[in-house]
């Protein structure tokens, strides 16, 4: 039978040595062990000469069992024919009675491939005791060559080990190489080998997400034209009802004999993922338009996102004021801050618009891709119409006073069109505006310029930069001020505001679950779709610095 290193079988190195005889000695069987002369089992040889290793453990195989009850009535089942098929050492056996016995010839003879035979000593020892002459006891002498050369191959073993390289690396040792050239042999080895493949996962052809969205990247391209993703080229040729046939097909449904009505019919209507792709597709084309048509207004205010429809408010906290000198008695005195608040509701937005079953079956995609980018567009304008009226209908705040007032020093009594003279004022009076405690100035810089359309040209040249002769010529505005048209202004009144990442004057929101735009595809009927566009915005001042010049109305 085999001798195995802890019941291991999955490398020949595992296999010890052979069982050279097995016997039974009342409840006890013992077997006869011979360890393998190969040099990697000497380190085993030595724990079980030093006594660290005495753990035994067998294999076997049970060819019959008697059935019995026992005291409690429990059920037992015991081995009547045993076959042993394996002993093997380790540190943990079954049975902590099993052990290795004889450590004493063990380490008395060592390993016979070790050591020099034995010699007895030229003269008899002293007597015993008793007087009687003594055999002269054996003396085992080593072999200094063969202790270097097994401390060398222990030393090599222990290198390979240690870089985590393959048990075949150890071969050096056969190769007669000093520790230092095996050393130099296991630096080159960890820097050739190979690197650990590292696996992503990557999307599959057949997952239905990634169909459908590679889907509706082809019909996007078609509707509103650009450049086309690489894995969604293969479906460009492909026309709506042919999509329609394929979402059919993968979501267990038969097209075979099915008019092409009555493909779109049971697409729309049924488990497919077909108004998916098309209500993907139109959101891309919807939200490219919307984004090319967004206004300059959102850049002057600061965007927040709202849970829900009720009344929020949007909250500025006052400023810390200065620091006061600590007394002798090292006291500090607490301060509190000012704040302010002003509120905002969200109003939701929608239109709809009916997607006829010829235009499926024509598979009229720039006709369907117009409608679309102009929902896009709609929506933009729908926000501006709204940010436009916030800031021209000049509403009150919650101190009961409008948002541009002469009593905030932010609206001039008698403006004027842009000009240095003008800016400059604008300038001086920002820049003395003071917190929500009266008494701190929060020194805010002028960074944006915003005009109507009348006054596009005039404010165009009054921040360009010019070569100036002397110092009188210089322009100081230039490159000061960033200008915003808004064609939605009228007249001359103009608008000065600061970073809203500095100081927000306005404040927008919308739905967290539904941020800007939203696309559902809807069927009412059998004869036509609805694609529905969906967006919820709410706005508001706060108290924070603008300056406004109008000078048609005084105040």
């Amino acid at each position: 039978m085999p001798l195995l290193d802890s019941h291991r079988t999955d490398s020949v190195r595992d296999l010890l040595g052979r069982v050279l005889s097995t016997r039974v000695e009342g409840q006890q069987v013992i077997a006869k062990l011979q360890l393998s002369t190969a040099s990697d089992t000497d380190p085993i040889a030595q724990r079980m000469a030093d006594g660290s290793l005495t753990g035994v453990s067998i294999g076997y195989h049970v060819a019959g069992w008697s059935v019995s009850s026992g005291q409690n009535g429990t059920r037992q089942k015991t081995p009547t024919a045993w076959t042993l098929t394996e002993v093997t050492l380790t540190t943990n056996p079954a049975d902590p009675h099993a052990r290795v016995r004889q450590l004493e010839a063990l380490g008395a003879t060592a390993r016979l491939s070790e050591t020099a035979p034995t010699n007895r000593a030229a003269n008899p020892s002293p007597g015993s005791q008793n007087g009687s002459p003594n055999m002269p006891d054996p003396v085992i002498e080593t072999n200094p060559q063969q202790d270097a050369e097994r401390t060398r191959r222990s030393e090599i073993r222990t290198l390979v080990r240690s870089a985590g390289l393959p048990a075949e690396t150890a071969d050096l040792i056969d190769q007669d190489s000093t520790v230092d050239q095996a050393k130099a042999a296991v630096w080159d080895a960890t820097q050739t080998r190979t690197a650990p493949v590292i696996r992503t996962h990557t999307a599959q052809n057949d997952d239905p997400a990634v169909i459908t969205r590679r889907m509706s990247d082809a019909v996007a391209v078609r509707m509103a034209g650009g450049e086309c993703p690489d894995d969604a080229r293969q479906y460009m040729g492909d026309s709506l009802l042919d999509m329609a046939r394929d979402t059919l097909t993968r979501s267990g449904v038969s097209v075979r004999g099915l008019a092409a009505d009555e493909v779109f019919t049971s697409a729309e209507h049924g488990t497919s993922d077909f108004p998916l792709v098309v209500s993907n597709a139109m959101g891309k084309v919807a939200a490219d338009s919307y984004k090319a048509a967004e206004t300059v207004l959102k850049q002057l205010g600061r965007q927040r996102v709202l849970r829900d429809f009720k009344p929020s408010t949007s909250i500025r906290v006052g400023e810390m004021g200065r620091l006061e000198e600590i007394a002798g008695s090292g006291e500090i005195k607490a301060t509190s801050r000012a704040e302010n608040g002003e509120s905002m509701s969200l109003k939701t937005f929608a239109r709809a618009i009916n997607v006829s079953r010829n235009l499926l079956i024509n598979d009229d995609l720039n006709l369907l891709g117009d409608m679309i980018a102009a929902f896009g567009e709609a929506a933009a304008q729908t926000e501006a119409d709204e940010m436009v009226a916030l800031l021209t209908s000049n509403p009150n705040l919650s101190d009961g006073t409008p948002v541009f007032d002469a009593s905030r020093g932010n609206l001039a009594g008698t403006g004027a069109a842009p000009s240095t003279g003008e800016l400059d004022m604008v300038r001086k009076a920002m820049r003395a505006t003071k917190g929500t405690d009266g008494k701190t100035l929060i020194s805010v810089t002028p960074k944006f310029l915003l005009v109507g359309p009348e006054l596009e040209g005039q404010t165009e040249r009054l921040l360009s930069s010019i070569y100036a002769a002397s110092t009188a010529d210089v322009n100081a505005w230039a490159g000061k001020l960033s200008m915003l048209v808004e064609p939605r202004l009228t007249g001359n009144q103009w608008f000065v505001f600061a970073d809203p990442a500095r100081v927000a004057s306005m404040v927008y929101g919308y739905l967290a679950s539904a941020q800007r735009l939203g696309t559902r595809w809807v069927s009412n009927s059998a004869r036509s779709s609805t694609l529905a566009r969906a967006g919820a915005i709410g706005a508001a001042h706060t108290r924070t610095p603008a300056a406004k010049w109008q000078p048609s109305r005084k105040c």
